[in-house]
């Protein structure tokens, strides 16, 4: 007798739920880019899109309350003078965005809470050092302000953007960089590159620690650091036959399991949650969305299930693990972009019965705080990521940036919350009470000018009447004089 053994897992029945069109954003103008990038970045706060938009690049940012169709004339972040390539959400603060472009220029915006009231143009900093197109920008998971950016230009600069200062810059690559992806700490940095390889690099000095073939075939090649330290890559074969890798960091050249999938001519983007382990594999073109679960038994990946769309999609976002509804066991959120304009939100969700908190769901994620400033990371330490529970769930806090251009730090976040929102209050009643004195004293000078033109206003109307009863009396020539000066 032969048994047939089902491997114990808690993801192996997730299943992918589509939400209504009109729990959708519609009329969307997305980029028509050839840029192998996924065009959609998410927070908890904001859904950011990259769009076509006439003379210059642009995209848009709407709060996720704001569903259904959009107007044309939806206010844009629109500064860049040629199409934006690639756009990040800020980890440690959700109301920060950089975006790079095809004028060579890195931008960093802030967006204020509740989204745009009109088009944004005036960034908060501008990093400028590539001399070519910047498809690829990437924020560093603890440390604050520190941004990792790749150009056509073969460089990858690591910037701190609180200062708008380069802190390295990476000289190691012949070819263009398809992907970056830091490690769990941001102590490694691994690329892929246009000529096959893969690299693992010290992100502080620029060595090369190991580098690797990644995939035979010419097209782009996708690398993403796992929790544990293992490497998943996705590319092409010499067949152009679409594949997905595990690899150790120690043996990059000896895959673990090499697996092909199939022919397509899609790029395919790996979108990781560290807390579950699952890996979802997107392809540009595609109609699905695969997920798989990472483990330690053979055969390592194990294929789940697919998510099945009828509409080919142009970008992919994915929520983080805060943003997520944990009353409903949702463990992902994705927006898909579909040529037609329509942004889909599809929710990957575990079937439970019990309403309660799912402990095992929701082990602790990364939180929205840093762990090092930029100056503690490029003097050699390294922290562990914040986490946070989301057992009580999780509330996105108001603005935490203070955008003021300062020297050492722009984008630095206050102290404590409560001390700052004391400190805006005061600043806001002692600004209305100037403005109640000022509006006082106005009034009062208006009604002082008031009285002032009615008393000249009686003493002219009083000297006419004289003038009059003057000249009634005498020789009539005052009398023509005046008449001609009314017909005159």
């Amino acid at each position: 007798m032969s048994f047939r053994v089902v491997r114990s897992s808690k993801f192996r029945h997730v299943y992918g739920q589509a939400l209504k069109r009109e729990q959708c954003y519609d009329n969307i103008r997305v980029s028509k880019s050839s840029w192998d990038a996924t065009f959609c970045a998410v927070n908890p706060k904001f859904l950011a899109i990259i769009v076509e938009s006439a003379g210059g690049g642009a995209f848009i940012v709407l709060p996720h309350n704001k569903v259904g169709r959009l107007a044309a004339d939806h206010p844009l972040v629109g500064g860049h003078k040629g199409p934006v390539l690639d756009i990040a959400w800020c980890p440690h603060n959700d109301n920060v965005i950089a975006s790079g472009s095809e004028d060579c220029v890195v931008k960093v915006w802030h967006i204020p809470d509740g989204g745009l009231i009109k088009t944004l143009t005036e960034p908060v900093v501008d990093l400028v050092c590539h001399q070519r197109r910047v498809g690829l920008v990437l924020w560093h998971p603890t440390a604050l302000n520190v941004l990792l950016t790749a150009g056509s230009d073969n460089q990858v600069v690591i910037w701190n953007v609180g200062t708008g200062e380069a802190l390295v810059k990476l000289d190691c690559h012949p070819d263009i960089v398809y992907s970056a992806c830091f490690n769990w700490d941001g102590s490694q940095l691994l690329t892929t590159c246009k000529d096959k390889k893969i690299r693992m690099i010290n992100p502080r000095t620029g060595e090369v620690e190991s580098e690797a073939i990644c995939h035979e075939g010419s097209k782009a090649t996708r690398a993403i650091f796992l929790r544990h330290g293992l490497v998943f890559t996705t590319g092409f074969s010499k067949m152009s036959e679409r594949q997905y890798s595990l690899r150790t960091p120690d043996a990059l050249n000896e895959p673990i399991v090499m697996v092909e999938l199939d022919t397509s001519n899609g790029v395919m983007f790996p979108l990781y949650d560290p807390d579950t382990n699952l890996v979802y594999l997107c392809g540009k073109g595609d109609s699905v969305i695969r997920y798989f679960e990472i483990t330690a038994e053979p055969p390592f990946v194990h294929y789940i299930n697919t998510f099945q769309t009828p509409d080919p999609q142009r970008g992919i976002g994915m929520m983080p693990k805060r943003g997520c509804d944990v009353t409903s066991c949702e463990i992902s959120r994705f927006y898909r972009l579909n040529n037609s304009g329509l942004c889909q939100v599809i929710t990957m969700t575990v079937p439970r019965k019990s309403e309660l908190f799912q402990e095992d769901l929701y082990p602790d994620t990364l939180g929205d705080s840093s762990a090092l400033t930029a100056e503690e990371w490029i003097e050699g330490k390294d922290a562990e990521p914040i986490l946070i529970s989301l057992k009580d769930g999780y509330k996105p806090p108001e603005s935490k940036a203070t955008i003021s251009v300062t020297k050492r730090n722009i984008l630095d976040k206050g102290s404590s919350k409560g001390s700052k929102t004391q400190n805006q209050t005061q600043v806001s009643d002692k600004t209305l009470q100037e403005f109640a004195d000022e509006i006082r004293k106005l009034k009062a000078m208006i009604v002082k000018h008031e009285n002032r033109i009615r008393a000249l206003e009686a003493e002219v109307a009083l000297s006419k009447a004289n003038a009059d009863e003057d000249g009634s009396g005498g020789d009539g020539l005052n009398t023509g004089h005046t008449l001609g000066e009314d017909e005159v």
